[in-house]
């Protein structure tokens, strides 16, 4: 049986600068997500149908429900802490 095993990431603690990047990355999680799904035929609709391919989920990121962007905002927190976690760091430079 599968057992998930995630990286403990509750001791990083990331820089202020870092952590304003969660909802920009939140949001580019839902597009890609939004955009895989249309390419494979998904449609929008108020009530999910996966036989249809229709979803309710197939909106802009600031339309969707906070159950939803709570959601992806994890997935991006996480990915940073992990990248922390890593030892990586990430640096803005202007090139």
């Amino acid at each position: 049986m599968y057992e998930p095993k995630p990286i403990d990431t509750r001791d990083v603690v990331l820089p202020k600068g870092i952590l304003a990047l969660t909802e920009n990355i939140a949001e580019n999680v839902h597009n890609v997500w939004a955009s895989e799904r249309i390419a494979q035929g998904w449609t929008y609709g108020r009530v999910k149908n996966v036989e249809k391919k229709i979803t309710p989920l197939l909106v802009p990121y600031s339309e969707l429900p906070d159950s939803e962007k709570a959601y992806d905002r994890n997935t991006a927190l996480e990915t940073l802490k992990l990248i922390y976690k890593l030892g990586y760091k990430i640096d803005k430079r202007i090139l």
